[in-house]
């Protein structure tokens, strides 16, 4: 008993010793911190940083700047306080909230031993009026001085590893075989031994909005100094990374809707599900003009082939992301859209004259630049008359021209000083055939870093990359200076975005929380429900065919093979009476044949990625064109993917283009048969005919 007693004290001792020194190891720590401060300043001070006084609510931030150079944003322990409270009033979250007085005060904050202040003017504004008198706005008052550099203190005190290490995004899918949907300890080691500025998931990283949370909060708690930038190909249609939440309908789905307000909306919704989740950065517009029918990359991932409708697509769906704190990036600089082949696999080239690209390719850009998209990446692509430059390919050891993303011409001289972009450049990924065929992964990152990119993404080889980039510093190849200016605009992007660690951040739990409230909510829901109604465009209607007008006993049958599961759900959804045919080598057997002939309605749904696949010649293709010429009933083509399909079968009686897989896209669809949905979508592209003349022009759209 005495032994037993003795052997539970001893337990409890080490327990009360191993917690206290827990807690003295985080007091110390704490301390530690305490005692590296050097400044608190109000963020909005800095002179790269704008302060929002659009509404009557100003968001003000504190951080706390260490001797070590980094910063931290300050959440407790501070005191805010407002001069003048006629004015204005501040919480203790910073948070100012405008009277309607005019006048000035100042907003002053601080934590026993360093403060700062900035000023808030509220007058009359000769250009604003309500209901015809003079409205007041406010202005807010940067304090001056050099403490507030904080950008330029921050660099002068890193060493060239860390500077090098911001200008890095390697991707984390898979970890020894397995998908990576946690922090490994081996992966925090690596953020913190190359510094890393940013990581980018994929869908492998992120299956529950839970989980998802917790990965990036991960992420953002083993990087010592500065946020990281977590980024994601968030575009919505076909490239959706999320498991969890709203499935938004693609590009050429809001093209086709053609409404700045619902491209802003669904930028906004995206904005703000990646927000929640800590995920602060998306690739995100396309701002490709898909002017070329036979593009195996770009194609509905585009708004259209218009660059004026792609410009406003991509500006209002810019806006929208940005409001919700996401930094957007238009791709693929100068453009992607006008190829036949895809960068993932070959090396594509556009031949235009300059003053072609400037006209079509390079418009939609040049507007975001100007609407101030925060990032903007490279494409993968050959531009032979901007840059001419030639280099000998490591994989058949021929002369190649230069792509975008390697070409000094294209990123410096063209982006940079003719069109006049003060952002953020990444590359595309840099384990692209394109790039990694012909490029030796540490060649190409050099050649990267010294045409003008900011962010060299997903390196082939961490290790090999880091270290060939620092030896080019070293030699001279790539000037230090060029490193810092490219960690100077990296750094801004973070502060103007709030990509900046937390002294004190918010618990998981609550993170989680707040997560599940926002993402998948009924609100974001009705946005995609929106977007996806407004986008369906009904290209042709034989015989008013559509809307249908069947009876409740009469059958529907729905045939084809990737993902007509979908397409029959939501017909049957809306008709009971409805088979689902799904052809896997596109064969039908002599009793399906007799039920399609006895049915009171087919609809076809066709899916094409790629020219051959919407050849009349195609398995696919012949199978519609047999049923149309077999069956009496009226014949419903819907085109799942390409709005071009209808090329392939243009004696259908009615088609449908709905331009993506999402569920919302399928729901649409069935609503628009059933004249439950009136169809309001316009082509945003041309539907050329086999023989090359047009089918279809760009903005043809039927209603009932």
């Amino acid at each position: 008993m005495i032994k037993a007693r003795k052997g539970i004290f001893l337990s409890l001792l080490a327990l009360m010793l191993a917690v206290s020194q827990l807690w003295l190891g985080a007091q110390m720590k704490k301390v530690s911190a305490e005692g590296n401060i050097k400044d608190l300043i109000i963020l909005q001070n800095v002179p790269q940083i704008a302060a929002d006084a659009s509404g009557e609510k100003i968001e003000l931030n504190a951080i706390h700047v260490f001797k070590e150079g980094h910063f931290m944003k300050v959440s407790s322990g501070v005191e805010w306080k407002s001069s003048n409270k006629n004015i204005a009033t501040v919480d203790q979250n910073g948070h100012v909230t405008l009277t309607g007085h005019n006048g000035r005060t100042f907003i002053s904050v601080k934590d026993g031993q360093f403060k700062d202040r900035i000023a808030i003017d509220y007058k009359v504004d000769s250009n604003r009026t309500v209901k015809g008198k003079p409205a007041s706005k406010a202005t807010v008052i940067k304090q001056q001085g050099d403490r507030y550099n904080i950008i330029s203190h921050a660099i002068s005190k890193l060493s060239i590893e860390e500077k090098v290490g911001q200008m890095l995004m390697p991707d984390f899918r898979n970890w020894k075989g397995n998908n990576v949907t946690e922090m490994l300890p081996e992966i925090e080691q690596l953020v913190q031994d190359y510094h890393l500025g940013g990581v980018i998931l994929f869908r492998e990283n992120v299956v529950t909005t839970e989980q998802t949370a917790k990965l990036v909060s991960g992420y953002q708690a083993a990087s010592e100094k500065f946020g990281l930038l977590m980024t994601i190909d968030q575009e919505g249609g076909i490239v959706t990374r999320l498991q969890s939440g709203t499935d938004m309908p693609g590009n050429m789905a809001l093209g086709a809707a053609k409404s700045e307000e619902i491209s802003r909306k669904v930028g906004k919704t995206i904005g703000e599900e990646l927000a929640s989740l800590g995920i602060n950065m998306n690739f995100a517009p396309v701002m490709d003009v898909n002017n070329n029918p036979d593009n195996p990359v770009i194609g509905v991932r585009s708004f259209g082939e218009d660059p004026e409708l792609v410009a406003k697509m991509g500006v209002a769906y810019t806006e929208g992301l940005q409001t919700a704190g996401v930094a957007a990036t238009a791709k693929h600089f100068p453009g992607h859209g006008d190829t036949a082949v895809d960068s993932h696999l070959g090396l594509p080239e556009v031949p235009h004259e300059k003053d072609r690209l400037k006209e079509v390719e390079l418009y939609p850009f040049q507007k975001g630049m100007e609407a101030g998209i925060d990032a903007i990446m490279t494409a993968h692509v050959t531009f032979p008359k901007i840059d001419d430059t030639k280099a000998i390919s490591q994989k058949t050891g021929e002369e190649i021209a230069v792509p975008a993303t390697l070409s000094y011409k294209v990123l410096t001289e063209l982006m940079r000083d003719e069109m006049g972009y003060e952002g953020v450049i990444t590359t595309d990924a840099m384990n692209m055939k394109a790039i990694a065929d012909h490029f030796g992964p540490i060649d190409a990152a050099i050649r990267a870093v010294k045409a003008g990119t900011d962010i060299v993404l997903m390196p082939v080889g961490l290790e090999e990359v880091a270290d060939g980039l620092l030896d080019a510093v070293e030699s001279g190849e790539i000037t230090e200076e060029q490193i810092e200016a490219s960690v100077e605009r990296i750094l801004t992007l973070k502060l103007k975005r709030g990509i900046i660690k937390e002294e004190t951040p918010l618990p998981i739990e609550e993170k989680i929380a707040q997560a599940l409230e926002v993402v998948g909510s009924l609100e974001h829901k009705q946005v995609e429900k929106e977007a996806a109604e407004r986008s369906i465009t009904l290209v042709k209607n034989e015989g008013a065919a559509l809307p249908l007008k069947v009876e409740e006993a009469d059958e529907i049958v729905v045939v084809g093979n990737t993902y007509i599961a979908s397409l029959g759900e939501a017909i049957s959804k809306r008709h009971k009476n409805t088979a689902v045919m799904q052809t896997s080598e596109y064969i039908l057997t002599d009793a399906q044949r007799q039920q399609i002939k006895d049915a009171s309605a087919v609809i076809v749904g066709s899916y094409t990625y790629n020219v051959s696949g919407r050849s009349p010649n195609s398995d696919q293709m012949k199978l519609i064109n047999s049923i149309i010429d077999e069956t009496d009933a009226p014949v419903i083509g819907v085109g799942i993917r390409n709005p071009y399909d209808i090329m392939a079968y243009p004696e259908v009686d009615a088609y449908l283009a709905q331009y993506g897989f999402r569920t919302a896209s399928f729901g649409a669809t069935a609503a628009a048969i059933f004249g439950q949905v009136n169809p309001s979508g316009k082509l945003p592209v041309t539907i050329p005919g086999q023989d090359g003349s047009g089918l279809y022009k760009f903005g043809h759209g039927l209603r009932y």
